[in-house]
């Protein structure tokens, strides 16, 4: 069991970038706002301590260092919601597929638009709870999964429309795989401060304007259902990554259609956790 709460990974005011426990303030819990964190010294899969050096966070980056990132995998369709609003079947097993790790990035980062995802206007949003594995499991069990859980983030599975569904073939991955199209944020917290993760809310608002709002509970595959499936005969290893699936009001099922522009601002939010804010930008 870690001995942090609130993960995070920041640049400090002397330029070095450090793993701590994010501090809050009284009444805080938008890990975004915490001014300081203590260091975390050691491996925080591992054998960790958090020391009592307190430094300013500058910045805060991506919660895991790229080089801890294992696996990044992708649940879609798992708000029944969400599946008829895009008039897609619901599923009757996750509807897996996989992101690049170079996909990831963090809080304040620049959502990079290169010229082949503008080949088409279709770029969207999609709010998403994100658990990070902590201990290796393989053929976990419902009742033992969350064991295997480092802690929860919130991301944005950033996604071109066409070639997801038109040009892809079937391959979701395809329009969902650009540099910079995972950013996670701002921090990962435990499972000993988020013991239920069926049950938080999350949302998502560009440019201020609220999009998507609702609540985990609405999840067709639970966390401990996602990581008993993914688990069954496959190895899952710590900083590996799971995007559990986006709620309803994406950009493409709107009326109008609401499709991201060159310096949109996009915020994705998760109770307990905060929010991660990124800037669109066209290549």
């Amino acid at each position: 069991m870690p001995e942090f709460s609130r993960l995070v990974r920041f640049i400090a005011e002397d330029g070095l970038t450090y793993y701590g426990d994010a501090i809050l303030l009284t009444g805080q819990t938008n890990i975004s706002e915490a001014g300081k964190a203590r260091v975390i010294d050691g491996d925080i899969f591992g054998s960790h301590v958090v020391t009592d050096k307190v430094l300013d966070i500058r910045k805060l980056v991506m919660p895991l260092s790229p080089t801890e990132v294992g696996t990044v995998r992708c649940v879609g369709l798992n708000y029944g919601s969400h599946a008829a609003e895009a008039n897609m079947s619901v599923p009757k097993y996750p509807l897996l597929f996989y992101k690049p790790r170079t996909s990831l990035g963090g809080p304040g980062d620049r959502i990079r638009i290169p010229h082949m995802a503008q080949e088409g206007p279709s770029i969207d949003y999609e709010c998403e709870l994100v658990v990070v594995i902590g201990k290796e499991c393989r053929d976990a069990t419902e009742a033992n999964a969350l064991d295997h859980v480092l802690g929860y983030s919130v991301g944005n599975d950033v996604t071109q429309r066409e070639w997801q569904l038109q040009w892809g073939e079937g391959q979701w991955s395809h329009g969902k795989g650009f540099d910079t199209w995972g950013p996670i944020g701002p921090g990962i917290v435990t499972t000993q401060v988020i013991t239920n993760p069926q049950n938080l809310k999350i949302w998502t608002r560009v440019n201020g304007e609220l999009v998507q709002e609702s609540n985990t509970a609405e999840m067709l595959f639970t966390v401990q259902k996602l990581i008993s499936l993914l688990s069954r005969g496959v190895t899952l290893m710590p900083g590996d990554i799971i995007f559990t699936g986006t709620p309803p009001g994406v950009g493409m099922c709107r009326n109008p259609q609401i499709w991201l522009k060159d310096g949109d601002q996009v915020e994705v939010g998760l109770e307990c956790v905060g929010t991660c804010l990124n800037t669109v930008s066209f290549e």
